[in-house]
């Protein structure tokens, strides 16, 4: 019989479980090492191969098992190669020929460095790091490269890691700096409009090469990099408001990452910005964003058909605006951003349909937050199903209204600190006084997925050290808590499950003093009048029940959305695939003219450029 994976070693259904990547056995002696010595001369030795067309030559500049990660620079869609012998006939097959790469030392930060590469691990790994600007046959891009000895290899820096992020194309770069409009018409011609004639005429005429579905963070950064790139951009989205994605879900929703990791693009959040913002507050960012950014966006709208013409590769689409009028749209591009999770995930519970239960039992997309308890009135209870950040966050609301609160845990849970998310998860990064958050970027998608999962297990062997205290605590008080996939954490969980963590905003302090309680309970068999009845017949009393139970694979919003004949010709979504890159997001999807953008703020802000970049030059008919 076969064995069940464990809970913590789940991940997307359809994606691969790549392993971490074993350490480069090293033998560096950096202690009298001139970093931008060795940096200029493997960009020399680059460059030289690049100009003979040598991409031999280029290869035995990296290590045997070397990776070289690409976005965009060197093929039309996010790629990443290991091994020498790889990368040669990558950079041979490229249809974007790489023509010459320099060094990039804009700032103390991206100068060549000696660096840690294993935080806290045994043996320790150094090496050298240096940012690097470069220019392909059609455009232009930033990235990083890390370099190590190889031990027994003489003392000769070799590449462990090139990474490069394509940032411009050549004749459509992004109308900022420079290149920004003038935004006025000089001059006496008659019937000159004024600016706020122009955007109300542009913003109702609709004409899009693009629509945007969803006007949350995916929405709101796909819509202002195309409009950068002078795409025109047309998002919708059901809700009344800009913001009300946000806006309308549980009343003590805050973000649970900080703000420095958060910043969007083109206009980042100012310096009085709180660390972790509260979900009104961003509900007011973004619509405030749409505005500064001019982002033509029709809300109370909806998609009412679809249909793709295969000769004209052109959509035909039908949209409710405002639920007052038909309209009929023309994109050659429809890009769905309702989230990096699809439609609300319910277990199939007996009982729950048929409305046994006597009180209020909802999915946690729906749960409209605990009232205050008034009185004298009998201390009620409430059973939340689930246990990672949203649950954890409803658990808190239902203790702060005066609720008599249990937890029902189906499986284990990543546990982190706000405390170790920022020293540890974070730091250095995207933390105050940081580097400029495009640097960041590039420095933590320069890496590989296999070496990020050897990093991250050393950085929660850190973590929970430091959280020694709560996570011992926990498990006293019955809550089953997990090191994450192969051990990678937080981070890993994130990005191959989409789910199964908590970073501690205070709510593991009330279950390890039983003022939330925790019942283990994986066979929850239905719905009864007074609660929830599991398989060895206990019954849990309740007098509301909120499903905190996650979401399914976003290729179901495409399905609900745009129908069988998009979402049966479309990737799965999410997990990596066999290289380390995303399945089925921020790529070909698998149906011409159709995207997928999601994910937390952070992942929308540096994909949604790659993105973007893509459509762009399908537009302009690049080759991509």
């Amino acid at each position: 019989m076969a064995t069940a994976t464990p809970s913590h070693q789940r991940i997307v259904p359809g994606s691969v479980n790549l392993p971490p990547c074993p350490w480069p056995a090293t033998a560096t002696d950096t202690a009298n090492v001139d970093p931008l010595a060795v940096a200029k001369k493997i960009i020399t030795a680059l460059n030289d191969g690049l100009s003979r067309n040598d991409y031999r030559s280029i290869s035995d500049l990296f290590i045997r098992d070397g990776f070289w990660r690409d976005h965009l620079a060197l093929s039309w869609t996010p790629r990443t190669i290991k091994t020498a012998a790889a990368i040669a006939e990558y950079l041979a097959s490229s249809p974007t020929k790489l023509k010459e790469m320099s060094l990039d030392v804009g700032s103390e930060f991206r100068k060549p460095q000696v660096a840690g590469f294993a935080p806290g691990g045994h043996p320790k790994v150094e090496g050298i790091a240096f940012y690097v600007s470069f220019v392909t046959g059609l455009g232009r891009g930033r990235g990083v490269v890390r370099l190590v000895q190889e031990e027994g290899g003489g003392g000769i820096w070799k590449v462990w890691t090139m990474f490069t992020s394509l940032g411009e194309l050549d004749g459509f770069e992004e109308r900022v700096g420079a290149r920004r409009e003038a935004g006025v018409e000089h001059g006496g011609r008659e019937g000159r409009r004024n600016w706020r004639e122009r955007r109300e005429e542009e913003e109702d005429r609709g004409e899009a090469e693009v629509l945007v579905v969803g006007a949350g963070q995916s929405g709101l950064t796909i819509a202002a990099r195309l409009k950068m790139l002078g795409v025109r951009a047309l998002v919708i989205d059901t809700n009344e408001r800009v913001g009300d994605n946000w806006r309308k879900r549980y009343h003590q929703l805050v973000l649970h990452d900080p703000v420095w990791y958060d910043h969007m693009p083109y206009l980042p959040f100012p310096e009085h910005w709180p660390i972790f913002t509260p979900k009104d507050k961003l509900a007011e960012w973004f619509e405030f964003y749409a505005k500064a950014l001019e982002l033509n966006i029709w809300t109370s709208t909806s998609l009412t058909s679809s249909s793709w013409d295969e000769n004209t590769k052109t959509w035909e689409v039908k949209v409710s605006k405002g639920g007052k009028e038909e309209r009929v749209l023309k994109p050659k591009h429809v890009v769905l951003c309702t989230g990096h999770s699809g439609k609300k995930f319910m277990p199939d519970i007996k009982g729950f349909e048929a409305g046994v239960f006597r009180g209020l039992a909802v999915h946690s997309a729906d749960f409209p937050g605990a009232r205050q308890r008034e009185g004298t009135e009998r201390t009620r209870k409430a059973v939340v199903v689930g246990a990672c950040n949203s649950a954890h966050d409803i658990c808190q609301d239902y203790y702060e209204k005066g609720y008599d609160v249990t937890m029902v845990q189906r499986s284990s849970t990543c546990v982190v600190s706000n405390k170790a998310a920022l020293k540890v998860l974070l730091a250095v990064l995207y933390e105050e006084g940081g580097p400029p958050v495009e640097d960041s970027d590039i420095w933590l998608h320069g890496w590989p997925s296999e070496i990020m999962k050897s990093i991250q297990i050393n950085l929660t062997k850190i973590q929970r050290e430091m959280d020694k205290d709560l996570l011992e605590g926990l498990e006293k008080a019955g809550f089953r808590t997990d090191k994450g996939v192969d051990e990678g954490g937080l981070f890993m969980k994130y990005l191959q499950r989409g789910g199964g963590y908590y970073i501690d905003v205070g709510m593991s302090q009330l279950i390890i003093d039983g003022k939330v309680k925790v019942k283990q309970g994986e066979e929850i068999e239905e719905l009864v009048e007074n609660g929830l009845r599991f398989k060895n017949g206990e019954v849990l009393e309740a007098d509301e029940i909120v499903f905190a139970t996650g979401y399914m694979n976003m290729r179901t919003q495409a399905r609900h959305i745009l129908g069988d004949e998009v979402a049966d010709r479309v990737d799965d979504v999410w997990g990596w695939d066999e290289e380390g890159e995303m399945k089925g997001i921020w790529k070909g999807t698998g149906h011409p003219g159709f995207w997928f953008h999601g994910g937390n703020l952070a992942l929308t802000r540096y994909f949604s450029r790659v993105t973007a970049l893509q459509i762009k030059a399908r537009l302009e008919g690049l080759g991509a």
